[in-house]
């Protein structure tokens, strides 16, 4: 059974940076994406794309970010959906 409120991928990316203590400039540098596509991440303004290669610095990989993607996006529009 799907989960009714999933957590946004960038919840969980910085609940990761907080234990390597990485600031969000370090941990742009190290997926190699600028400071302000991690902010928004981060912020749950944009979400986990292919090319965001959080498997690259060991954080599971790029399936699993993706599948948490999609179930957080289905979950908003089920609840968008259920609001209207």
């Amino acid at each position: 059974m799907p989960m009714l409120n999933p957590a946004h991928p960038g919840e969980i990316v910085r609940e990761c940076m907080e234990d390597e203590s990485w600031t969000v400039a370090e941990c742009a540098s190290r997926l190699r994406v600028s400071r302000v596509a991690l902010s928004r991440l981060l912020n749950g303004r944009a979400g986990v794309s292919p090319t965001m290669a959080l498997e690259r610095i060991g954080w599971s990989n790029a399936d699993h970010w993706i599948r948490m993607q999609g179930s957080y996006g289905l979950a908003q529009a089920r609840l968008r959906e259920s609001a209207a």
